[in-house]
């Protein structure tokens, strides 16, 4: 692969990775719901998607009639395709950086205060005056925690007043860092340090593959 596609394809997921590393190395948790932790997944496969299946069957047709403009029609599909998935998307928590045996109280507390007739069955948890049915999946080795829907009777309403209150109350907590966290930050470093250095070697390559991909002459 020359180094513009493989700077496309794995740029984002360098940036994703150092993110994400951050988070883990962080003293305190970080909550995201369901949907804007799967647009920022989305985002980081984008350049993967561009050089695989979008390249792969690339309209060439079209590319007669509309130039290099037709690139951007292909990321809009890409970009509705995204947001059709994440309308789809039950509703759901993420807490990142924190153990499951930490957050249990601090949730079964919440829980309570925020429906007094909430009734826990294992892992599962019905808060029925909000209309919220979920179940705590824990996922020991990253030290995350989500909060999943369960069934399709949900009140995105109640889960909005469910995150605010979680919000809150997590602002408050002080964790242990992650230590799997700089694991993530190396990979993402040396992934952004190896195509800097692919980048270097040689910028013209880089330029005439970015021309060739847009459908332009070039002229070195």
């Amino acid at each position: 692969m020359d180094p513009f596609r493989l700077c496309l394809a794995l740029g984002p997921v360098a940036v994703y990775l150092l993110l994400f590393g951050l988070i883990n190395l962080s003293r305190r948790p970080f909550l995201v719901s369901g949907t804007r932790d799967a647009a920022a997944l989305g985002l980081a496969v984008a350049g993967l998607v561009i050089v695989g299946p979008i390249e792969l069957f690339f309209p060439n047709t079209a590319a007669m009639t509309f130039g290099p403009y037709v690139w951007l029609l292909l990321l809009a599909f890409y970009g509705l395709c995204l947001l059709l998935v994440l309308l789809l998307l039950r509703p759901r928590l993420i807490i990142y950086n924190m153990p499951g045996d930490q957050l249990r109280p601090i949730l079964a507390s919440l829980a309570s205060e925020l429906d007094p007739d909430a009734r826990w069955a294992g892992d599962s948890v019905i808060l029925p005056k909000l209309g919220v049915q979920l179940y705590v999946d824990n996922l020991t080795a990253m030290r995350n925690v989500s909060l999943i829907s369960s069934g399709p009777d949900q009140n995105y309403a109640g889960w909005h007043r469910l995150e605010e209150a979680l919000q809150a109350t997590l602002s408050d907590e002080e964790v242990v860092r992650n230590p799997r966290g700089m694991s993530l930050v190396a990979a993402g470093v040396l992934i952004s340090v190896a195509l800097v250095l692919a980048i270097a070697r040689a910028p013209q390559a880089v330029a005439q593959s970015l021309f060739d991909m847009l459908r332009l002459p070039w002229e070195s």
